[in-house]
């Protein structure tokens, strides 16, 4: 069964007519569907980021819907076009490893090679295969079209590795991996990994210019304009100021920000370092 539903992620932003063409497109094959935006201001070519984004997005969304992610910066080349079948979505792209956290969180999952070209428009270009490939696929998907007549499986999709916390020296490292559109800080540190490392004492979380005692459970736990540390909705650290950015309080160039490292250290009971 479908929902109906299909979800676009891309890294194309709003100034230009990409996302209304692969949106055209995809009423075009059925009319009926309805298409929800995740994001279209992934960072130009950051497989990894949208990767992330989708992952934590996906679930959300009723089961037989159709997730189409289009950042590409392979597009033209050998690369492959792929959907890829959980039990209860589908995610239709380039396979450049923007689906692979999700592929390797579900053991079940299949994933085709798109191959039979009547599902793709008359002409594809060499250059937006979102709007020639993954958007008419899309379409058909979301009509109920079985994604086993749109090729054959093949069983070796591109993977990606994606940084994950570690310890070193006493402290728990971690990666700064978006900036949210208020300027907080999300980390790839979870919360599990912050109770495993911290024991009973007090995390000190640490970034550039930026130092925190303690993990706040809300944005008005401290006075406005001071920083503070705390879980985002999904469960990761987070770094905010109430009531301004942090992404401008690090000391750092913001270009430079998603990359850099993060440290969390810990009190011990008595106030004191470990």
């Amino acid at each position: 069964m479908r929902s109906g539903i299909v979800t676009l992620l891309t890294d194309f932003g709003l100034e230009d007519p990409y996302v209304a063409m692969m949106k055209g497109t995809i009423f075009c094959v059925n009319p009926a569907s309805r298409i929800i935006d995740i994001t279209h201001h992934i960072t130009p070519g950051a497989v990894s980021q949208a990767a992330r984004i989708l992952q934590q997005a996906f679930p959300y969304f009723p089961a037989g819907t159709v997730h189409v992610a289009v950042v590409d910066p392979g597009v033209g080349t050998d690369r492959r076009a792929i959907v890829a079948v959980t039990r209860s979505h589908l995610f239709v792209g380039p396979d450049n490893g923007i689906f692979w956290p999700i592929i390797d969180a579900h053991q079940e999952t299949r994933v085709i090679l798109l191959s039979k070209t009547r599902y793709f428009l008359p002409h594809v270009s060499g250059t937006f295969h979102g709007r020639d490939i993954f958007a008419p696929v899309a379409g058909h998907l979301s009509q109920g079209i079985d994604p086993l007549d749109m090729g054959p499986l093949i069983h070796d999709p591109v993977q990606i590795t994606l940084p994950v916390p570690y310890t070193r020296g006493g402290s728990l490292h971690g990666r700064i991996v978006r900036v949210d559109h208020f300027g907080n800080l999300i980390t790839n540190i979870r919360r599990r990994d912050i109770e495993e490392f911290s024991g009973g004492g007090t995390p000190v979380v640490r970034i550039g210019d930026l130092r925190m005692e303690g993990i706040q459970k809300t944005y008005g736990e401290t006075v406005k304009g001071e920083a503070l540390a705390l879980f985002d909705s999904s469960g990761y650290l987070e770094i905010a100021v109430n009531s301004g950015r942090a992404a401008d309080r690090t000391g750092r160039d913001p270009s430079e920000i998603i990359g850099s490292e993060i440290e969390v250290s810990r009190t011990r009971g008595d106030g004191h370092h470990s």
